[in-house]
This record gives C-alpha cells, structure tokens and sequence, in this order.
C-alpha cells in the first residue's frame, strides 16, 4: 500500500511539468508556402502558367507565379490562399493549422473559364431610327472631306502607330517575346546584328530615304 502510495505521490509531481511542458512548446505560426501553376494544354499535359495572382485572404500578402509557374510567399497557418488569373476560374486553398514544418509546398491546377459576360453594345442615339435621322441628316461640306482625307493620309496614320502606346494586350506580347528571346539564348551570347546582311540591307535603305534625317528634324521641332 506505501508502494502504491509512492507511485500515485510521483505521478501528482511529474503530471503538472508535463502539462507546463507541453503548453511552452510553441505552436507553427509562420510557414514558406512554395509551388507551381499549371493548366491543361493543348496536348491534354500540363503546362505552366505565368502570371498567376496567389494573394491571401483578407490581407494585403500576395504574389505572382513566374514564368514557368513557380510561386513562393511567406503565410501563416491557418491562412486562405487564393489563386486567379483573368480566363481561369478563381481557386482557393486553406494552409492546415496543424503543419508540423516551417515549409509547405503545393501544385496548383486552373481551370478555364467558360463564362461568357452578355454582350453591351453603346450607341449615341436611342435607337437605331434615330440613328439613320441624324446620319442622313449629316451635311457633308468640303472642310468635313479635307479633314477626313487628312486623317486619313498614310504619313499621319503611320505618326500615329508609332507614336501611340500599347495596350494591354499588345504589352503583355511584347514582354512574352522578350523573356521567350533571353530564354531562348540563356547561357550564350545573343547573335549580333552587325554581322546581318539583312540588317545591313534595312539600314542602307532607310539612310537612303531619309528615315534618319525626318527623326532629327521632329526632334529638334
């Protein structure tokens, strides 16, 4: 009975620093959350997706997928992950609470979307009645013919494209063609035009029409 006593005695001492132990163990809060982007491609295999916005919930955390679709950021346990992209359908992933490491890697799937928004169509009249009025009411004097063949002229359209910037579209291409380019020669030097012909070719003709002379003189304008 003393024995038993001892044993119950021992085990009301150890019990409380076990529990105060277990209390100081710290809890995972902060957490590297890495991974990659794909979608379905035009082979049924997937492919990494660019650009992609992997932001967390309700915070102003956030990042983009790069080129070959990896991610990472820093996340809290517990924390909603959201993943978009204009064309694909917006995902959401919760981190678990219970992670036992400071690091947690996942593999992101989007997918199309097919919604297609209702088509708006603006006109400047009510109706199309109105329209034709007003369009056949038009008087077409000779100021109206000159302005319009002025606009209309090849040297103005072509100040027009080059002086006009690109839109959203177009920047995005452009930035594609540049990353696919420096990709393309990763780890060697890029070709040099000076030894194109082609290049060379260009150059003589555009000294000879004066190309270079009509840049000068809009500057100096």
């Amino acid at each position: 009975m003393n024995r038993f006593n001892s044993i119950l005695f021992l085990f009301g001492i150890l019990l409380p620093a076990f529990l105060i132990a277990q209390e100081e163990t710290p809890k995972l809060k902060y957490i590297q959350f890495s991974g990659i982007v794909v979608t379905e491609g035009k082979t049924d295999e997937p492919q990494p997706l660019p650009y992609t916005n992997i932001s967390v919930l309700n915070s102003s955390r956030g990042t983009i997928s790069e080129f070959d679709g990896f991610f990472s950021l820093v996340a809290e346990a517990g924390d909603t992950i959201v993943f978009s992209r204009v064309g694909f359908e917006t995902t959401q992933h919760v981190i678990a609470d219970t992670l036992t490491h400071d690091y947690y890697s996942w593999y992101q799937v989007m997918s199309n979307d097919n919604v297609l928004l209702p088509e708006a169509v603006i006109y400047p009249w009510p109706s199309k009645l109105h329209y034709k009025q007003e369009f056949l009411a038009i008087d077409v004097t000779n100021d109206m013919r000159e302005r319009m063949q002025e606009n209309l002229a090849e040297q103005v359209l072509r100040e027009m494209r080059q002086e006009m910037p690109y839109d959203g579209g177009e920047a995005y291409s452009h930035v594609l063609q540049d990353q696919i380019y420096d990709a393309r020669y990763s780890g060697q030097y890029k070709p040099m035009n000076i030894f194109n012909p082609i290049s060379w070719a260009q150059f003589v003709k555009a000294w000879k029409n004066g190309d270079f002379k009509k840049k000068e003189d809009d500057k100096k304008k």
